[in-house]
């Protein structure tokens, strides 16, 4: 198979590096922007499998371009780009895992169109949206009658230093979108938005992490796609405790809006300049950082209650020297290509990753990524 990663920043690299070590993966072309990141890809990657490719892909026919002589993409790309790339797929006719789990719904729309094209499209393929999905999922199709899933995702400095206790590991446009987009979630089993920021409540994780605050953030696809399996879900992101407060404080005072204003014959947005303030106070006292998820689900099985959890604590990758945000994000990715390739997931149309791995999937999925280093501790 050939495939083709978008976007070659430090996920895109690790998704190009581990493609390339499987024996089903014939070629890996990885695309950007920029030459000189597509350089250092090649750099890192250090693997005669591996090409580069410069593309300007801000329109359809840029996508088309590239994925028309491709059997498989990845999509590393701003959530800006992401519905573009759905659309490009499907018109060339190329399979596609992507990290962005936004505009669900829109996706949603495409979903007869992959299956006449006899493409995969899987959305929001990474850690959350992504890994904490499919565990969601199984717990769910664990009990006989579901009452609640919990989600529970984020990704924290291992030194964190004030004032806001955390440092950027993805991009800070989607940081600052998770915080002020209203969150999806199921309540009393349907379909409710809940404000942004909202359900403050304390939690704690296993060492080096302790103590942490966690509010509620959009579920994407899993509000949609598990609505009718279970009674309530919810998703929450996690960060070191003070964190929410003065985030909130900046919402409540308008930093983080996105309406235009100017300012000295300039036209920018309270966010936009958010943003280049904010960038400043997040950089962090090292690149070591921890990736935390806990997924809980409540129900009941065989007349009893039953409660099952999956725990990671994952850490700054020292072997990869990559961030665990990048690992964590972008090893599922790579593995469902790799299982797309394989024909493991034979699936046409837009279909989430919670659709995909469970029953007989679910056990052989987290055993590969076990090998590829994510470990996952289950509770019952």
């Amino acid at each position: 198979m050939r495939i083709v990663v978008l976007g070659t920043g430090m996920i895109g690299t690790t998704i190009v590096s581990e493609l390339a070590k499987f024996e089903s993966v014939e070629s890996v072309t990885a695309v950007d922007v920029r030459q000189e990141s597509i350089d250092k890809c090649l750099e890192i990657t250090d693997n005669p499998k591996v090409f580069g490719k410069t593309a300007s892909l801000s329109t359809l026919e840029d996508f088309i371009e590239i994925l028309t002589e491709a059997d498989v993409a990845v999509g590393c790309l701003p959530h800006s780009l992401s519905l573009t790339a759905v659309k490009a797929a499907i018109a060339s006719r190329c399979h596609l895992v992507d990290l962005v789990g936004s505009m669900f719904q829109e996706k949603m729309e495409l979903h007869t169109q992959a299956q006449e094209a006899g493409v995969t499209i899987i959305p929001g393929c990474g850690v959350a949206p992504g890994i904490t999905n499919f565990l969601a999922a199984r717990g769910i199709e664990m009990m006989d009658k579901a009452d609640e899933a919990v989600l529970i995702c984020g990704g924290i400095p291992r030194w964190p230093v004030p004032p806001l206790w955390y440092q950027i590991v993805f991009r800070l446009e989607s940081v600052l979108g998770l915080y002020t987009k209203p969150a999806y979630a199921i309540k009393n089993g349907e379909i409710v938005e809940l404000p942004a920021l909202s359900g403050l409540e304390p939690l704690t994780f296993p060492y080096p992490v302790g103590d942490c605050e966690a509010v509620i953030t959009d579920a994407h696809s899993t509000a949609f796609t598990l609505k009718g399996k279970v009674k309530n879900l919810t998703e929450k992101t996690i960060r070191y405790p003070g964190h929410w407060e003065k985030m909130k404080v900046l919402k409540e005072l308008g930093f983080l809006d996105k309406e235009p204003f100017e300012m000295d014959g300039i036209t920018t947005t309270p966010a936009k300049l958010s943003e280049k303030i904010l960038a400043l106070k997040l950089i962090g006292g090292s690149n070591e950082d921890v990736t935390v998820v806990r997924v809980e689900v409540d129900g009941m099985k065989d007349g009893h209650h039953k409660k099952v959890t999956w725990e990671m604590v994952d850490l700054y990758d020292c072997e990869r020297n990559i961030t665990s945000m990048a690992k964590t994000t972008a090893l599922p990715a790579a593995l469902a290509a790799k299982w797309i390739a394989e024909r493991k997931i034979i699936e046409t149309g837009v279909v989430p990753i919670e659709t995909i791995i469970v029953k007989k999937r679910f056990d052989p999925f987290v055993a590969e990524l076990d090998e590829l280093g994510i470990h996952i501790k289950f509770k019952e």
